[in-house]
C-alpha cells in the first residue's frame, strides 16, 4: 500500500558562514527550526526495480539529480530491499526559497519508504544517509528546534521553542545557494584586500554596516558559538526558574544580535528582499529574517492577528505571503504521519 507523509519547512535564526573546509563547503552555525508549511510525499513499492519520480511542478527534478531519488536509493541498498519504488511529490513549498523543501522531501521519502517496507534503519544509519545526500537533510530527522554545525549536517536538539506565529514570504526570486556561497567569498576576500591596504598587514577582515572589522571567519564561528552557549545557559536557568517561557526563548535570542549572513550578499542583488524584511518588522515581527540563502523570508509574532495583518501588508505590495507556526518536535512527528 501506498504511504504519504508530510514534509514540512525549516527557517534559519541565524545562520554564520565560517571559512571554507578543504572539501569545498563552508563552516557553518545555525539554528533549525520547523514550521507547518509542508509538500506532501507518497512512496509505493511494487516488482521490479529502480526508482520513479513522479511531480506535477515542472521545476521538480525527476531523475537521479532528485535529492529524494538518492535518499531512497541509498536507503533501499541499507535496508536490503528490492522493488520498484514509485516517488510522487505535491509541492506546495517554493524551489529554492531556502525553506529546506527539497532536503524534507527526501527524508519524508526515507521515512515513508521504511512504512511501507515495514523495516526501519537506526536513526545513526538514517543520519548517514541523510549527511550524505544534503547539508540540510539531517535537520528534518530532528525537528522542532535543532542546533546545526559543521557544514550544517551536524544536527543537536535543543530546547523547543514556543509554538509561535510565523509568516512566511515567498516572492517569485531564485537565489541559488552555490552563488550566494560564491558571492560571500568575494565580499571576505574585498574585505580582506582593503584591509591590506590601511594596515599593510594580511588581517582578514569582513565588512559589517560599511566598517571594516579586523577578525578571521574561524573567529566569527567561535563568537556565534559564544552567543549560542550563553543563550542556552540563559535558557536552562529560567527553565529551571520556572515561569512563562511564552516568548523568552526568542527574545534572549533575538537580544544576542544573531543574524543571517547571506543577508549581507543577498540583500544588495535583490534590494526588494530587505524592502520586504522591512514589511515584516514595521508590522511588529518580534524577528524576520532571510531563511537561508533564500528568497523566503519570515517574520515570527506575538499573534495570530498580528500575523494576519502583515500578510495583508505584503499581499497588498504583491508579495505571496501565508500564516504558519513553527511546529516543536513533539508536533513535527505527530503531524509528519498524521
Amino acid at each position: 500500500m501506498p504511504v504519504t507523509v508530510r514534509s514540512f519547512a525549516k527557517i534559519n535564526l541565524g545562520l554564520c558562514i565560517g571559512p571554507a573546509r578543504p572539501d569545498g563547503f563552508h563552516e557553518l552555525r545555525t539554528v533549525y527550526q520547523t514550521i507547518g508549511l509542508n509538500d506532501l510525499i507518497t512512496v509505493r513499492v511494487a516488482k521490479g526495480a529502480g526508482i520513479e519520480i513522479r511531480s506535477a511542478d515542472p521545476r521538480v527534478p525527476t531523475d537521479s539529480g532528485n535529492t529524494c531519488y538518492r535518499a531512497v536509493e541509498r536507503a533501499m541498498e541499507a535496508l536490503g530491499a528490492r522493488g520498484r519504488v514509485t516517488i510522487e511529490i505535491e509541492k506546495r513549498l517554493p524551489v529554492q526559497g531556502g525553506l529546506g523543501g527539497a532536503s524534507a522531501n527526501a527524508v519524508a521519502a526515507l521515512l515513508a519508504l521504511e512504512k511501507v517496507l515495514r523495516k526501519r534503519l537506526s536513526q545513526a544509519e538514517r543520519l548517514r544517509i541523510a549527511a550524505e545526500v544534503g547539508s540540510d537533510l539531517p535537520c528534518f530527522l530532528v525537528g522542532g528546534t535543532a542546533l546545526g554545525v559543521g557544514r550544517g549536517e551536524v544536527v543537536f536538539p535543543l530546547e523547543d521553542l514556543p509554538t509561535m506565529p510565523c509568516v512566511i514570504a515567498t516572492p517569485v526570486i531564485g537565489v541559488s545557494t552555490p552563488r550566494a556561497f560564491a558571492d560571500w567569498d568575494e565580499l571576505m576576500a574585498r574585505a580582506e584586500r582593503a584591509s591590506e591596504r590601511s594596515t599593510g598587514g594580511d588581517a582578514r577582515t569582513y565588512a559589517s554596516s560599511g566598517k571594516l572589522t579586523v577578525v578571521t571567519p574561524s573567529d566569527r564561528i567561535k563568537r556565534f558559538g559564544h552567543v549560542l552557549s550563553a543563550w542556552l545557559s540563559d535558557a536552562s536557568g529560567a527553565s529551571a526558574r520556572g515561569g512563562s517561557r511564552a516568548e523568552s526563548l526568542l527574545l534572549d535570542l533575538v537580544r544576542t544580535g544573531i543574524e543571517n549572513d547571506f543577508e549581507r550578499v543577498v540583500f544588495p542583488q535583490y534590494p526588494e528582499l530587505r524592502d520586504i524584511k522591512g514589511v515584516l518588522e514595521r508590522a511588529g515581527a518580534l524577528y524576520a529574517s532571510l531563511s537561508g540563502s533564500g528568497s523566503a523570508l519570515y517574520g515570527l509574532f506575538r499573534t495570530r492577528d498580528a500575523a494576519k495583518r502583515a500578510v495583508a501588508k505584503l499581499k497588498e505590495a504583491g508579495v505571496p505571503a501565508q500564516v504558519t507556526s513553527t511546529l516543536t518536535r513533539a508536533q513535527y512527528w505527530k503531524k509528519t504521519f498524521n
